[in-house]
């Protein structure tokens, strides 16, 4: 795979940041479970989830991570390589709504060529559907 190479992290800034609208379709959740295996009937039966407190369908976490991953890697920071992350899941985020992924350069070690991203998936109503901070390498 060919990537775009993000210029030297000597000229990236504490404070750049993002904020990138997508939809989440039952069909995105369909499509996850099939390539991840995870059909827990939460992610994948809106008639199971009509009796739960929720009644409706929930995101893989999983997959809230990856809209934050590739915010990161096309939005703010083209062609970064994970090195690592902390996440939470304060709430759910819910099948046919649009979410804001958000995501701030918190730190910069241009000794190292890393950078600390704050990151968060918001629901329409501004609940966090996840939230944490991933650390990258700008460039090899």
């Amino acid at each position: 795979m060919d990537l775009v190479r993000n210029p030297d992290v000597g000229s990236l800034v504490v404070g750049r940041a993002v904020a990138v609208p997508r939809l989440l379709t039952q069909e995105d959740f369909y499509r996850f479970a099939r390539l991840s295996g995870d059909d827990n009937p939460i992610h994948v039966d809106p008639d199971f989830c009509a009796g739960t407190r929720w009644g409706r369908t929930l995101a893989h976490g999983m997959l809230l991570y990856s809209l934050i991953i590739q915010t990161i890697r096309t939005e703010l920071l083209p062609g970064a390589i994970e090195l690592e992350q902390d996440l939470m899941f304060p709430g759910p985020t819910f099948a046919d709504e649009v979410v804001i992924v958000h995501a701030e350069v918190v730190k910069v070690d241009r000794a190292r060529n890393e950078v600390e991203v704050r990151a968060r998936v918001t629901r329409p109503d501004g609940g966090i559907g996840c939230e944490g901070r991933t650390l990258v390498r700008t460039h090899v």
